[in-house]
């Protein structure tokens, strides 16, 4: 995109990268206190059926996508205009959700600053191999990669790998502020249920909790997953990665219906939140009416999203997601020798 026309975007979106105190909090009200209810719902209602239960554990997971979308804002500065603010109410967010804030953080800022670069891989973002990197790859690791996009682990036991045991550890070149902060989410985690199962006893803790924590972190790694991982998805090399077209062509429109899109805090409008993250959640769907440019940006239903399952590697040569049965055939006759990066495709979760 020329540069005239990024400045010409930059100053249409600008107006919207104002966070609303007012709506900020009207937010917080309407998402944070029905969760707690639900909850609460949701304990007293197993003596009368598990499977009401179950019914409000669902709706309550509903309102801990909200929760994390707020969390979401406070990591990008945009949902006060007060840095402490943010701060607070992040880590209190991020207490709920089970997200450290400050590793979080740091980890997505970077996904933002290389999303859709194919030489900055393995940083807050999915795990994408290209079609020439898995055939050239050796059994175990294109085992490994399989097991990885099997549908099954990603949505099934990605959230558990993400809940237990991603979000409760530093990396090894953690700062100080980073390591005492997921220290802090980890023990006020463990207070807080330690003390719910004293009150209520574990059987129904887990019964309540353990749902809504699974259905929340399908969806929450869903929603990631389908927003880069679409048939003409633009990825490319660091020589030619361009940061407008990765957040308006490397990132989808999901036109979810409206109580969804509620749910899910507009993140939907991925392209413009990649475009401008400062932009506050509430202002995503004013930003793509009001600039055209915007809304030529790839648009998927909930039914067309669900082709994305299939997407598996991204060919470099036309441009598009393929199938592992489409280039099954290549395994054994290689595209010659291209040699595996370790760094630009080693395991990374989806944040």
């Amino acid at each position: 995109m020329a540069q005239q026309n990024l400045s010409t975007l930059k100053k249409s979106i600008a107006p919207f990268e104002k966070s609303d105190t007012k709506s900020s909090v009207r937010q917080l009200l309407n998402t944070v206190p029905p969760f707690f209810l639900l909850w609460f719902l949701a304990y007293q209602s197993l003596s009368v059926s598990v499977w009401l239960t179950f019914a409000f554990a669902v709706v309550a997971a509903g309102f801990v996508v909200r929760i994390f979308i707020i969390f979401h804002d406070c990591c990008h500065g945009s949902f006060f205009k007060n840095k402490k603010l943010n701060n607070i109410v992040g880590t209190i967010t991020g207490i709920i959700t089970m997200f450290p804030y400050e590793k979080w953080k740091r980890e997505h800022s970077i996904h933002h600053a290389t999303s859709s670069n194919l030489d900055k891989r393995g940083t807050g973002d999915v795990w994408i191999m290209t079609v020439d990197e898995y055939v050239s790859a050796s059994f175990k690791e294109r085992l490994q990669y399989r097991l990885y996009r099997n549908p099954l682990v990603m949505f099934g036991l990605g959230p558990l790998y993400l809940f237990l045991i991603t979000n409760r550890m530093n990396r090894k070149d953690a700062r100080k502020k980073e390591r005492i902060n997921t220290h802090v989410t980890n023990i006020s985690v463990v207070v807080i249920y330690s003390l719910i199962i004293w009150l209520i006893g574990w059987q129904a803790f887990l019964l309540v909790q353990a749902p809504i924590l699974f259905v929340s972190g399908s969806l929450g790694i869903w929603l990631f997953y389908v927003q880069h991982q679409f048939e003409d998805s633009y990825f490319e090399d660091e020589g030619d990665w361009d940061y407008v077209k990765a957040a308006i062509d490397g990132s989808s429109y999901y036109k979810l219906p409206r109580v969804l899109q509620w749910v899910t805090g507009n993140i939907g409008y991925h392209h413009v939140h990649h475009l401008s993250p400062r932009v506050p959640n509430y202002n995503l769907e004013k930003v793509h009416e009001s600039t055209p440019p915007l809304q030529q940006a790839t648009t998927i239903t909930v039914g067309s999203s669900l082709q994305s399952i299939r997407f598996r590697l991204y060919d470099q040569q036309r441009k598009t997601f393929v199938s592992f049965k489409e280039v099954a055939h290549l395994i054994s006759k290689p595209r010659g020798n291209v040699k595996l990066k370790k760094d630009s495709t080693k395991l990374s979760r989806a944040k």
